[in-house]
């Protein structure tokens, strides 16, 4: 048998809408800024499809020998039909990519839970930065507070009382009969 001429109909049109569906559609080329901001528009993308025929008697089925004829009827019989595609593209969001990080601008903004769920990188960010920032001054002014506590020290240290002090303990420890030995004690046993 031969083809129907609806198939010619649907080859047709199923090719054209084949050449509309492209990825670059669905996701756009990607258009580079001056300043190196790259934007890629998103699209969402709806294809629609018909297509129909009727054939039509041009004579009565008596005339024609049934057992004889019966491919020939298929030819002789006038046929009507069509076919149609439809195509809607509407622009759904940008992905916006600049110095290393990506951005999903949607078109529209129904909510604010989406413009606060955009700067949540951003706002990690800043916040990261606050923290390092007050560990590293945290750390600086436990530095300088330890120096001044060994500068103290130190002065301290040489002044005549602390002497006078370090003297009471070493006549003591000698009194106890404990040898002090490279900054370690030990008991002086006599039997």
């Amino acid at each position: 048998m031969n083809e129907h001429p609806i198939e010619n109909l649907m080859i047709t049109a199923m090719s054209s809408i084949q050449n509309m569906v492209d990825v670059n559609t669905i996701i756009g080329e990607p258009i580079e800024t001056q300043v190196g901001i790259t934007i890629i528009p998103i699209s969402k993308v709806s294809f629609g499809f018909a297509a129909g025929g009727s054939e039509f008697r041009g004579e009565t089925l008596k005339e024609y020998n049934k057992k004889d004829k019966d491919e020939e009827i298929q030819y002789k019989l006038p046929f009507g039909g069509g076919a149609g595609a439809g195509v809607s593209i509407n622009p759904v969001a940008f992905l916006v990519v600049q110095e290393g990080s990506v951005k999903l601008m949607p078109v529209d903004h129904d909510s604010c839970l989406d413009k606060i769920l955009d700067y949540v990188p951003d706002l990690m960010q800043k916040l990261n930065e606050m923290f390092n920032k007050s560990i590293q001054e945290k750390e600086a002014r436990t530095k300088k507070i330890i120096s001044e506590m060994k500068n103290r020290y130190n002065e301290n240290y040489k002044s005549p009382e602390v002497k006078k002090q370090d003297q009471k303990v070493e006549e003591n420890i000698k009194k106890a009969n404990y040898v002090e030995s490279d900054g370690e004690v030990f008991g002086n046993e006599e039997s």
